[in-house]
């Protein structure tokens, strides 16, 4: 299978210019590929790949207006329009129901603000002892963190809104044998305690409260700031490391636990949280976007196909996994958010409620429940 190694890498001044004037180059061509497809009447054909390529590519060049596309390497331009195709496949196999997921949309044009990429396959880079090297850009200094696995097939080179640069490798990975220490383990999520698990054992989040509050400062800050000048974007740039900053903790946290979880059960089974509808509760609509549930969810599901032997099951969202005992199957109902602890009147069981929670959801998807009837 494939997968994503990615690493920091340092330029030099002179290759940050180039970097900045390649992702330049990069986001014209799908914008101008995407203005070509948007100006055709409704009812013809649209143009393929190689005719977008050929438009915007080569013929382009050849124009005062473009002939500066010339100057960086054609590689990462191709694959820029390329990407444009994938969006469009992506658009229209979501209107269709092939694609499974939230609703994708029609391709939008790229902006100079937001994170830039270039993509490099075999034919542009190559690997020179511990520095990568790109067409018509040098060698580069890698931080490498851990050794490749393979040898990569391509790489994306990415600068994010905190203006830092990494170096994205897609490499090919064999299955992991690794043997379970437990048959099967179910998962609740939750927003002071990330995940208390069916064993009893509780899952603590980072703490996002301090990070946090001065991303909300530094926001009101740059609210207030003249457009376009220099203070406003030193703010801008502040508060975008901030923001990495806490993206960072939480992937870090998110990965380590998901990985725990993989490896030690042969069978997880997670609740299907309607995340998107929970977020309308202005209330908590910041707690729960900052403990990331659906990407730990997709950690899961990939990780398990990693590891042989490995399943993710996913129960209904609309199981009353809260108003059932655990232990003799007695349905009490629903029970207020402030009540942690509830005490079966069937077979005086004290349960605490995430976790009495946790191991229905476990039942559950081992089909083991009993009948609600």
């Amino acid at each position: 299978m494939k997968v994503r190694y990615q690493y920091r890498i340092y330029p030099t001044p002179q290759q940050v210019k180039g970097l900045n004037q390649l992702f330049g180059c990069c986001r014209v061509v799908y914008n101008d590929a995407l203005a070509i497809v948007r100006s055709v009447p409704q009812g013809e054909k649209w143009p393929s790949n190689a005719e977008l390529q050929k438009l915007v590519i080569t013929q382009a060049k050849k124009t005062a207006e473009r002939k500066w596309l010339a100057d960086v390497s054609v590689v990462p331009l191709q694959q820029s329009v390329q990407d444009l195709g994938v969006a469009f496949k992506n658009f229209f196999e979501s209107r269709s129901g092939k694609r499974k997921g939230p609703k994708v949309g029609f391709p939008r044009f790229k902006k100079k603000l937001n994170q830039q990429s270039a993509r490099f396959v075999r034919t542009g880079f190559s690997l020179k002892g511990n520095k990568l090297e790109l067409a018509k850009l040098g060698r580069f200094k890698v931080k490498w963190s851990r050794p490749l696995p393979s040898e990569p097939s391509s790489v994306t080179i990415i600068r994010n809104t905190a203006g830092q640069y990494h170096a994205s490798f897609v490499v090919e990975i064999g299955s992991i044998n690794i043997e379970p220490l437990r048959p099967s383990i179910g998962v609740d999520l939750g927003i002071k305690t990330f995940a208390f698990l069916s064993t009893g054992d509780r899952v603590e989040s980072p703490g996002y409260n301090r990070l946090d509050r001065k991303t909300r400062r530094f926001q009101r800050k740059l609210a207030r700031q003249v457009k376009g000048s220099k203070r406003r974007e030193k703010t801008r740039l502040r508060l975008a490391k901030l923001k990495l900053k806490t993206a960072n903790i939480r992937k870090d946290f998110l990965h380590k636990t998901t990985t725990q979880l993989i490896h030690e059960n042969q069978v997880v089974v997670l609740e299907d949280l309607a995340v998107k509808n929970m977020l309308g509760n202005r209330k908590l609509a910041r707690a729960i976007s900052q403990q990331g549930w659906g990407t730990a969810r997709t950690m899961c599901e990939a990780k398990a196909n990693m590891v042989n032997d490995r399943e993710v099951r996913i129960i209904s969202r609309w199981e009353p996994t809260s108003q059932i005992c655990s232990d003799c199957g007695f349905r009490w109902g629903k029970v207020a958010l402030s009540v942690r602890s509830i005490l079966c009147v069937s077979c005086g069981t004290e349960h605490d409620r995430d976790g009495n929670a946790a191991k229905n959801i476990e039942k559950s998807g081992l089909g083991l429940t009993q009948d609600s009837k």
